[in-house]
């Protein structure tokens, strides 16, 4: 039994895991552990079972301790608590408020309001799920007391919430990087202008559906005093402030990304306890979150390093390139290939399980084509925003559809993301066909 043939049993087996619904850290650690010992064990025969188990152990052991102890995975909960302090502080969701006192008058104002406070929730948290949950709370109920139609109030968030996968800061990128050994610094900055994109893209949308369509989002009649939305706008401060120091620190190369998350995080701390809208029950709380999410994120990560050494035990890795290289798979051909598969995981599994699951096999391909690896970073996190909010199990849409009125169905949430999709294709598109746009502020540094 060769490698290659244990490492495609072991796909398999996963993917057969996964689809019985079995979490996908306990998937992959358990298939890497047996995989990996059958793999020994046809090396060293049957009469030397004792001495795969004792490699099995140490290759395992070994992976898991590796990722565990990486510098740069201190910054997920860095970051993780950065976003829930700033929510009980109110930082992050003072951009919203801002945003709506300013453009509750237009046509749609409310529902575009909602996606500028998704992105500026998103420029702290990192998290497209987290996102989605906190604005969703905010954001569509007060749509659907306005009169706006349930597609357009719960869409516009659904879809707004995915931006926490591209504005730095970003978990996936900071995954992404681990196992790729990438500048997660670099990455961050890669992001900007697309996460932009997707959010003039994700503005456009709703401006375009709400001329053709006016009914769907009654304008709001009453006058706001100009006094009340300049004070509005200066109490975003602090969400401005702490994109700044985690964006102008890391360009400017003041800070490295784990640092700029630590800095960032105490001044959160402060600026909250200054302002006395963050309580004791408040930090509390958020470190209780932070210890959750982050105990999820690690003990997926040390699995998907144990995937990550069996992948490279087989060889698998290669036989596929070698394998795209005799077919004389070119590059366009190669990236077609890359987002049907991420398209097509991005309907059933989670994006920081796609991600694990996937680039041990496609990144020894992408560095075979001399594809640079920040930008197909980029491409591959925005596959995974699109995700989210893909049928028939996008995340943000059942996130959405769990915390408004029971009386909006999923169906009527993914009918109000399919506008937002086709802009999100666009914008696919578009980083596919000018890198430019990813690497222009990275490769300036």
């Amino acid at each position: 039994m060769t490698g290659v043939t244990i490492g495609l049993g072991a796909f398999a087996s996963a993917l057969f895991l996964l689809a019985i619904r079995v979490p996908i850290a306990f998937a992959l650690g358990l298939v890497a552990t047996v995989a990996t010992f059958i793999t020994f064990l046809a090396r060293f025969g049957l009469d030397r079972a004792e001495r795969a188990f004792d490699a099995t152990g140490t290759l395992i052991y070994s992976g898991a301790f590796e990722i565990l102890h990486s510098f740069d995975l201190s910054m997920v909960p860095l970051f993780i608590a950065l976003g829930h302090v700033s929510y009980h502080a109110q930082i992050t969701t003072k951009i919203y408020y801002a945003a709506r006192v300013w453009l509750t008058r237009l046509p749609g104002g409310l529902a575009v309001a909602s996606i500028i406070g998704c992105g500026g929730f998103s420029a702290i948290t990192g998290s497209s799920l987290a996102c989605a949950s906190t604005m969703g709370r905010i954001c569509s109920p007060e749509m659907l007391k306005a009169g706006y139609d349930p597609r357009l109030a719960t869409g516009s968030v659904a879809a707004g919430g995915t931006l926490g996968s591209l504005i730095p800061p970003s978990v996936l990128f900071i995954i992404y990087g681990i196992f790729t050994e990438t500048s997660i610094s670099q990455l961050f900055l890669a992001g900007i202008i697309p996460g932009l994109l997707t959010l003039i893209g994700y503005v456009l949308a709703v401006t375009l559906w709400v001329r053709r369509n006016p009914e769907i989002a009654p304008v709001f009649q009453e006058e706001i005093p100009r006094q009340q939305r300049m004070a509005a706008l200066i109490g975003a401060w602090p969400a401005v402030f702490l994109f700044v120091i985690i964006i102008g620190g890391i360009y400017g190369g003041v800070f490295t990304a784990t640092e700029a998350a630590a800095v960032s995080l105490i001044f959160a701390i402060a600026i909250g306890v200054v302002q006395r809208t963050l309580t004791w029950q408040g930090l509390k709380d958020s470190m209780l979150s932070t210890c959750a999410q982050a105990g999820t994120i690690f003990l997926l990560a040390a699995c998907a390093k144990m995937f990550v050494g069996f992948v490279s035990l087989t060889g698998i890795s290669g036989a596929i390139v070698q394998l795209a290289t005799s077919v004389d798979l070119s590059q366009l051909a190669l990236l077609a290939m890359v987002v049907v598969i991420y398209l097509l995981l991005g309907m059933f599994l989670d994006p920081i399980g796609i991600l694990v699951l996937t680039l041990p096999v496609l990144i020894p391909l992408v560095e075979d084509y001399n594809l640079d690896l920040i930008w197909f970073g980029v491409v591959v996190v925005k596959l995974l925003e699109i995700g989210l909010i893909t049928p028939p199990v996008g995340l943000n849409v059942f996130v959405i559809g769990g915390v408004i009125d029971k009386s909006i169905t999923v169906d009527r949430i993914f009918a109000g993301v399919l506008r937002f999709l086709a802009s999100d294709i666009v914008v696919l598109v578009l980083l596919v066909a000018f890198p430019i746009l990813s690497l222009l502020i990275p490769y300036s540094m």
